[in-house]
């Protein structure tokens, strides 16, 4: 995985994944991924680029786009908060991911 650009916001980052074909877009919930097709287990996603946004006068607008594929071709984006605004099982989920 290899971070290529630079977004100046999450829209942008979003737009720009949607434009490289991840178009489902992920939430994180209880123990899966979930997308409005089914609930997925984090081992199935492999993340292919991150996008880090941090407010510059807000910690709440600090958030992290992920983009996510999976093995059967599967391509999406997962945003999350972080740091305060990430819950312990939100973060061991992401850490299957890694």
């Amino acid at each position: 995985m290899t971070h290529k650009m630079h977004y100046g916001t999450v829209t942008e980052a979003l737009e720009a994944f949607r434009q490289q074909g991840f178009t489902i877009d992920f939430n994180l919930k209880e123990n899966f991924i979930s997308s409005n097709s089914g609930n997925f287990e984090a081992d199935e996603f492999e993340i292919v680029d991150i996008y880090r946004y941090e407010g510059e006068t807000d910690p709440a607008d600090e958030a992290t786009v992920y983009a996510i594929a999976s093995n059967s071709g599967i391509k999406g984006v997962l945003v999350t908060g972080y740091g305060v605004a990430l819950d312990t099982v939100s973060a061991a989920i992401l850490r299957k991911l890694h």
